[in-house]
């Protein structure tokens, strides 16, 4: 399987668009299948950035909308937070895309995004905020790396 690996800065440029780094592109059409959008953005429920889910990957993140009862009130919440705002978006010829207005301000998206690879997925953040969030992730990181062992795990 492709994955989505380091972190890269690109621009708009003058019409909007800003082009999916070249090795993003190449695992997100890996991925696809025909007839399929090449990537669907939504917005993070954790973090000021759009995720962006290849359509396989982002279909196993919807399964469990079908577990739920059709009628319920959590059906409907869990549909309308992964459906409501997911946009699917595919590339011109030379990998460019147009973001969302919704999605570009609520990353805070002006001039320059950092395309930051998580494996299966990607997001998309203004280049400091990445930044800002990649420093704090290694540093919880470490923390969890340097705890010590408890008994349960030790056994």
């Amino acid at each position: 399987m492709s994955v989505f690996l380091g972190t890269h800065q690109n621009r708009f440029d003058a019409k909007g668009r800003v082009s999916i780094p070249a090795s993003f592109r190449a695992a997100l059409r890996a991925q696809a299948q025909p007839d399929e959008s090449l990537v669907i953005l939504r917005p993070s429920h954790l973090h000021p950035c759009i995720e962006a889910w290849p359509s396989a990957a982002f279909a196993t993140l919807a399964g469990p909308v079908d577990s739920l009862d059709i009628f319920s009130d959590d059906h409907d919440d869990l549909a309308a937070s992964l459906y409501a705002d997911a946009y699917p978006i595919d590339a011109d010829k030379e990998g460019r895309i147009i973001l969302p207005d919704v999605l570009k301000r609520h990353a805070n998206l002006v001039d320059e995004i950092s395309f930051m690879g998580l494996g299966r997925v990607f997001q998309i953040w203004e280049p400091e905020a990445g930044a800002k969030r990649r420093e704090d992730a290694r540093a919880r990181a470490r923390r969890m790396t340097s705890r010590p062992a408890t008994s349960e795990a030790a056994s």
